[in-house]
């Protein structure tokens, strides 16, 4: 009978020994018995708590985009200024955060997005990643753009993120953050420069329109 308190010991030992294991040979060549060796456990406690080597993926996954979801509340709460775009920045930083684009995170993510589109639960999780990072964007962009504006930013922001973090796991030297980081600054600040042109229209057409009655 295992010890009171080991399940989520195990689970963490199991998923760290994921994250290395396909770091160090992939997806493909990560058995269940290759990571059960590297945990220094027997291939049995896989199955006992995952099932399978999918069910450790996903857990895997689930690590991964919870590590994610605490770079962004932490990055949030930190900040003094409660701006759409201070939020967006944070937002953005916390998809570079080191912990989605240290190597195991980042193999670990390629290998996810290629199985999800096999497996009906892997796939449902990639969705819910994607949903996650859209809404988010799309309410602090709501904040500043009108609703359809808003979703068209967002779509084109979480576009250049996820863009932006694939080139830098594919290019094969150590990920410059900082200058995908300012790309999507400059996407960002443009989508938030049509607010403010769009609010200035309106007291340009009032000036000329008292210019225009002044004149009469």
């Amino acid at each position: 009978m295992p010890k009171v308190g080991m399940q989520p010991i195990r689970r963490s030992q199991l998923i760290a020994a994921t994250l290395e294991a396909v770091d160090q040979v992939g997806m493909g060549d990560a058995s269940i018995a290759y990571i059960a060796r590297l945990a220094g456990v027997s291939n049995g406690i896989i199955s006992h708590y995952f099932q399978d080597k999918n069910g450790l993926l996903e857990a895997t996954m689930r690590h991964l985009m919870q590590a994610l979801s605490n770079a962004v509340r932490q990055r949030r709460a930190a900040l003094q200024d409660d701006t759409p775009r201070a939020q967006l920045r944070a937002i953005i930083d916390s998809n570079f955060d080191d912990s989605q684009v240290n190597g195991p995170a980042m193999k670990t993510w390629l290998a996810f997005w290629a199985s999800s589109m096999h497996h009906p639960a892997l796939r449902r999780l990639q969705r819910i990643n994607d949903h996650r990072l859209y809404s988010n964007l799309c309410g602090q962009f709501h904040r500043a753009l009108p609703q359809d504006q808003a979703r068209a930013a967002a779509r084109g922001l979480a576009a250049l993120i996820d863009g932006l973090w694939l080139r830098g796991a594919l290019s094969g030297e150590a990920f410059d953050t900082r200058q995908a980081a300012q790309i999507a600054y400059d996407y960002l600040d443009l989508q938030l420069a049509k607010a403010a042109a769009g609010k200035a229209a309106p007291s340009a057409r009032t000036s000329r329109q008292r210019v225009s009655s002044t004149a009469l």
